[in-house]
Formats: C-alpha cells, structure tokens, sequence
C-alpha cells in the first residue's frame, strides 16, 4: 500500500439501534460490527486508525436548519421515537449522528491537509437521503453534505464531485447542492419510483446549478457492466471537465445482489471495479478522496464489500474497462451531453 490512508470509526455508531421502536429495522449496529470484525481480521489493511470527532452544532448547520438540529436532539434526549415510518431514533442515536458527521469532516480535514491521500469515515447513521430542514431514510444528518460544505465554506477548496453509488438516490444530498456550481454531484441509484423517488435522468439541478447534478436511474435487476459503463463513460468524463479539488464518494453497498432492500444485482467485486475508476481519476487529478458509508444491510456482505473497496482504493491493480451499455448509457450521454464533453 502506497497511499497514505486513514480509516475514521467511533464506537457510538454501535449505540444507534432503532429496532428500540421498530423490532426489524434493517438499520442494525451489527452491521457495524461485522464492518470491523472483518477489518480487524486482516489488521486493518494497514489503515491508520483515528476516533471520529463529534460535530459540532456549528458544522451541521453549515447544511441544516437549526429547526432539524434541535429536533433530532431534543427527541433523542426524550428517549427516542419515530422521526418517519423509516427513520427511528434511540437516546444514543443523536450522540451517534454527531460522530458520523464529525467522522466525515475530520476525513475532509485531514486529506485537505495532506495526512493522508485516501480515507474511509465508517460510521453510522447514514446521511445522503437528510435534507436541510428533515431527516428522513433512516439518515439523521448529510454526512457527507456537511463534509463538502465545510471544504468549500471553510477549508478553501472552490469545487468538489460527490459519488454516490447507494442503490437509494441520494435525494438530501442532490437537494443540498440543487443550485449550486460548486458541487457536481453524480448518483447512479435504481429507478423505477423505488424509494425515495427521486432521481431522474431528467433532473440535472436548477438555476446557477443546473447540470451539476447528475442522475442515472438503473432498472431493478442491473448487473455490474450497466453500471461501471455508467460510471466510465458518463460520470468520470464530467467529473474530469468539472475539475474537482477534492473528490468524495457515498459509499452505499446496497446494490449488492445479496441485499435485502433493493433490486440491483452487483457482486462484491463489482464496488472494486468502480473504486478503481475513482481512484485513478482522483490520482490523475492529483486530488484526495473520500469515502463515507452509506447502506448496505446482510451485515456480512456488506463487510465482505468494505474490504475490497478499501483495497481497491489503495491497491496498485487496473480498473476493469466496460464497453460503453447502448440503450441506458446512450440515453444518458443525450441528457448529460449537453452539459458536459463526454
């Protein structure tokens, strides 16, 4: 392993369990566990090892509404509840929520600052389906929203590209950054009106934002050619002419053909075909990158699928080139086209 690489976990990600009102939540700390289990195994790939921060109240409301803060924190120390019909929390869940988003700003901060090339905030709650003023999808805050927002708002950097390859669109994070030209934010999700509904080929931003929004909705059933073309022939190629000086991914692994919530059949090795892709390009570029964990949930695949992609991202082996799909990838070039040189 050549890069310099940090892994970023804090142990109240295993206190979040909002089975304490919904007995059956898929949302379970022993995805966590198996997360690590599994990385411990193997000494951690070599990965340095750091405590994810809490954020502070400050940070979350670079992205959210003071009304959302407080909400969640209030109804965590009255002992939890129903936020939605997904989304549940605990009296931990609010303790959990700020050290996954600090996890993923002390993993801007530290890349920024040129500790490390490539990072992984493992954490949970999840964050990409929160908007700015609700939580929603079983995401309390946007991790990876607040991220980008402080390197831009605070650490100097004037454009950054999200990834966000969760089978679920990321419909908070699209939203954050909706009219914003300092973001490019790409995400290949199954479409269909799977939840949350959101996502469009169509819907490329709006106002001083529109075409930095990139949605690339898969039928169910997608395998991985449909979705590394995807990747290679529409996203990369807008990315490398939008020019990022820092690159993040969302890293859901829901797509997985094992998962019991979607529909989309990838293999596990199919995220290291596509963190491959990524990391060549941040290399090319010259950029640090990111990754912070989104879904996934048969806990044992979803840890089978971190480990590669966290070798991927640091290994010195070829990202497998896909033929450009003719009927999806094409439609998709037509739309994206007009915005970027694909």
């Amino acid at each position: 392993m050549s890069a310099k690489a940090i892994y970023l976990h804090h142990p109240a990600s295993l206190e979040h369990d909002p089975r304490v009102h919904m007995p059956g939540h898929p949302d379970t700390p022993e995805r966590m566990a198996a997360i690590e289990a599994r990385l411990a195994a193997v000494d951690w790939l070599g990965w340095q090892r750091r405590e994810a921060p809490a954020a502070a109240e400050r940070e979350l409301e670079l992205v959210h509404s003071r009304r959302l803060v407080e909400q969640v924190r209030d109804m965590c120390l009255a002992g939890g509840g129903a936020i939605d019909p997904d989304t549940f929390v605990g009296e931990p869940s609010y303790r959990a929520a700020l050290h996954a988003a600090g996890g993923a700003c002390a993993l801007v901060r530290a890349l920024l600052d040129g500790e490390a090339d490539v990072g992984f905030s493992c954490a949970r709650p999840s964050g990409h389906h929160a908007e700015a003023d609700r939580a929603m999808g079983f995401c309390l805050f946007n991790n990876v929203a607040v991220a980008a927002e402080l390197a831009i708002g605070e650490l100097g950097v004037r454009r950054v590209f999200i990834l966000d390859w969760d089978v679920h669109h990321g419909n908070g994070t699209a939203e954050v950054f909706r009219h914003r030209p300092e973001v490019l934010f790409a995400s290949i999700h199954q479409g269909g009106g799977f939840y949350p509904g959101t996502g469009a080929l169509e819907d490329v931003g709006s106002g001083a934002g529109e075409g930095y929004t990139i949605n690339l909705p898969v039928p169910a059933g997608s395998e991985e050619e449909l979705w590394l073309s995807l990747l290679e022939h529409i996203v990369l190629p807008a990315a490398k002419a939008f020019a990022p000086e820092l690159v993040l991914v969302s890293a859901g692994f829901d797509a997985h053909r094992a998962d019991p919530l979607a529909g989309c059949r990838l293999e596990s090795v199919s995220f290291a075909h596509m963190a491959r892709h990524v990391r060549d390009f941040a290399q090319t570029l010259g950029v640090p990158l990111g990754a912070v964990l989104e879904g996934g949930y048969e806990p044992s695949v979803l840890a089978e699928c971190v480990q590669i992609t966290l070798e991927a991202l640091t290994d010195q082996s070829p990202a497998e080139s896909a033929a450009p799909e003719a009927l999806l990838t094409s439609r998709a070039a037509a739309q994206i086209g007009r915005y970027w040189p694909l």
